[in-house]
């Protein structure tokens, strides 16, 4: 299964509901602290259930919203690519489409509900039956439904299937009256089908931008300690260990029992009162066999000696190596990659191979990559439909970048309307444009002037220009060294003019 869209509601800074539709590369941008890390963090709530990188708690509900006295935190996820058919009951095979728990748009949309905060409700919201004759099928014992067979004298081929009685029992029906549904999934009886279904859900990895990055934290000293204990995991392997340390056991207690018949021979009291004792398996320290596991530079300098930005793709890459590992060994059928501001402390030439090798993994077969990025260059080495510009969390301004729909066509526009960054190749493309389109004078026309001194082969001339022509020939002549140079304010408000008036004017 695939994101399609997302929904967040009374989770932080999210007052209201906002839906997000999701692609196989998505890239949230926006200034610091307006609800990218947000999203990534919410996906990560629902996904791995408080086992990944972030638990829910009270501080995660919306302040307004709490105040106004709603404290249920919403968080709901729309798949596509859905399984031809799915197990509810343990051996008896089905379809999402035939249990009514799809939308009138054919995806399956899981909402999960969070009670101020605590442990979360599960529902599908579907286009499902409401005739009383046959509503909340899914909610049934096996006997119950069998009775309604029974006595609607319902024709059943198998009333040893839930699966088969439920779509005797709707077929039975003339008028199923569908409606848009939530179906709670994970109470009673229909607990089972919300444990089968996440069978088939994508595996979410988080990698978070504060993850730890210091000389002393663990996992930075090496990864490889971090997959040591990974692999010790592994239940055969736990289950070797188990059968070493039940040998060990054996053998030191048969040690004990000699030494005790030995010391019986010259004073039994003390023999009696000797009693070995022998840790079990579990108890065992088994990652201090493999401590000295690590890996090095070919200079034998450790990992946690290296400068920041090494550690850091060191980390980047473990990140994507374990979770392709997780991925293989839970069998899960798709896998989304979360990571937060892969350019933190890498030089521009690892951010461009690692930004190249995340949009060439979003290729591949069922795969999702989602990012946040505070990097303009990053940006701009992406397409206008892999971005989406986070610009007000209060009133949910989160909106995909269209190139038809902006003031000038240019990944510049989205790091200035994103980032506020003021660039000169960003004011050259707008005065270039409005040139181009025979409009630099009309757009002059009006402006305040400005003094200018224009040199020339040794000659100097005093001309007034406006603040847009001023910052221009700064640009393209900082041989001139005779005029006092723009400061970053004149060029925001000379990009500004420049913008105000495209948009007036409609000259997109």
């Amino acid at each position: 299964m695939k994101i399609k869209s997302v929904t967040i509601n009374r989770f932080r800074g999210y007052s209201s509901p906002v839906s997000i539709d999701f692609d196989n590369l998505l890239v949230f941008v926006g200034k610091n602290d307006i609800g990218k890390s947000t999203i990534l963090e919410a996906l990560d709530i629902f996904f791995n259930e408080g086992k990944g990188c972030v638990k829910i708690d009270k501080d995660d509900i919306n302040k307004k919203c709490l105040s106004e006295g709603n404290s249920d935190i919403e968080i709901s996820v729309e798949f596509t690519n859905l399984p031809p058919q799915i197990y509810i009951d343990t051996t008896n095979p089905t379809t999402l489409k035939d249990e009514y728990l799809l939308t009138k748009n054919e995806t399956l949309k899981i909402l999960k509900r969070y009670p101020n905060a605590g442990k979360e409700k599960v529902f599908i919201e579907a286009l499902h039956p409401t005739n009383t004759a046959c509503k909340d099928l899914l909610h049934k014992k096996i006997s119950e439904l069998q009775k309604i067979v029974d006595t609607q004298k319902i024709s059943c081929s198998d009333k040893t299937k839930n699966a088969e009685l439920r779509k005797s029992i709707w077929s039975n029906q003339s008028n199923l009256e569908l409606k848009d549904c939530e179906i709670e999934i994970a109470k009673i009886d229909s607990k089972d089908l919300w444990d089968k279904l996440k069978a088939y859900m994508p595996l979410f990895t988080l990698f978070q931008s504060d993850r730890k990055n210091s000389d002393g934290d663990g996992e930075i000293q090496d990864p490889m300690k971090l997959a040591v204990r990974e692999i010790l995991n592994d239940k055969s392997i736990k289950e070797d260990f188990e059968r070493i340390s039940s040998l060990v056991k054996q053998r030191l207690e048969d040690v004990a029992a000699r030494t005790r018949e030995k010391l019986s021979e010259m004073n039994p009291a003390i023999a009696s009162t000797l009693d070995p004792q022998l840790p079990d398996s579990q108890d065992l320290k088994w990652t201090d066999v493999f401590k000295s596991v690590s890996i090095t530079a070919d200079e034998g300098i450790p990992i946690n000696k290296r400068g920041s930005g090494v550690k850091r793709l060191i980390l980047i890459s473990f990140f994507r190596a374990e979770a392709e590992r997780r991925h293989l060994e839970s069998n899960l059928p798709s896998i989304i990659y979360a990571i937060e501001e892969p350019e933190t402390a890498q030089h521009p030439d690892h951010q461009r191979a690692l930004l190249d090798a995340l949009v060439k993994l979003s290729k591949t077969g069922n795969t999702q990559v989602v990012l946040t990025t505070h990097s303009p260059e990053i940006v701009k080495r992406l397409k206008f439909e892999n971005l989406l510009i986070i610009s007000d969390q209060q009133d949910n301004k989160i909106q995909k970048v269209l190139e038809n729909e902006l003031p000038y066509p240019s990944l510049n526009e989205v790091n200035f309307a994103a980032f506020g960054e003021a660039t000169e190749e960003y004011h050259n493309e707008l005065y270039g444009y409005i040139e181009e389109i025979g409009k630099l004078q009309d757009y002059k026309n009006g402006k305040p002037q400005i003094p200018y001194i224009k040199t020339f082969r040794g000659n100097t001339q005093n001309i007034n220009l406006s603040l847009t022509e001023y910052i221009r020939h700064q640009i393209h002549h900082p041989e001139n060294i005779s005029n006092i140079r723009f400061t970053p304010e004149q060029l925001i408000e000379s990009i500004g003019l420049m913008r105000s008036y495209i948009q007036t004017d409609k000259l997109v």
